[in-house]
C-alpha cells in the first residue's frame, strides 16, 4: 500500500480531547434517548391499538344487543298488527293509526340506536 497517503492528525491538546470526548458522550447519550423514545412510541402504539380493538369489540357487542332488541320490537309490532287486524273486523282506520303509532315508536328507537353509535364512533 505504498501508493496510499496517510493523513497525519495534529495532536490535540488535553482541553480539546476532553471537549471532543464530552461531545462524543453527548452523541451516544442522544442515540440512547432516541432508542428509548422509539421503544416508548412502539409500546404506546400497541396499547392504543389494543384499546381500540377492545372498544370495537364492545361496540359490536352493544350493536348486536340493540339489533336483537329492535328485532324483538319488530316481531312485537307484527304480532300487534295481526291482533289488531283480527280484532278490528273492518275498522282499518283504527288499525292503521295504532300501527303507525307502534311503528313510529320503533323508528324512534332505531334512530336513537344509530345516533348513539355515530357518537361513539365520532362521526
Amino acid at each position: 500500500m505504498a501508493g496510499r497517503r496517510t493523513k497525519r492528525r495534529a495532536k490535540m491538546s488535553p482541553e480539546v480531547k476532553a471537549a471532543y470526548a464530552e461531545v462524543e458522550a453527548g452523541v451516544r447519550s442522544l442515540g440512547r434517548s432516541i432508542a428509548e423514545i422509539r421503544q416508548g412510541l412502539k409500546k404506546t402504539e400497541r396499547k392504543i391499538e389494543a384499546e381500540a380493538r377492545a372498544r370495537i369489540r364492545a361496540l359490536r357487542e352493544e350493536a348486536r344487543g340493540q339489533l336483537k332488541a329492535l328485532q324483538s320490537r319488530e316481531r312485537e309490532v307484527s304480532r300487534t298488527l295481526t291482533n289488531l287486524a283480527s280484532a278490528a273486523e273492518g275498522s282499518w282506520v283504527q288499525v292503521k293509526e295504532t300501527a303507525d303509532s307502534v311503528l313510529g315508536d320503533a323508528r324512534a328507537l332505531a334512530a336513537s340506536v344509530v345516533e348513539r353509535f355515530r357518537r361513539a364512533l365520532g362521526s
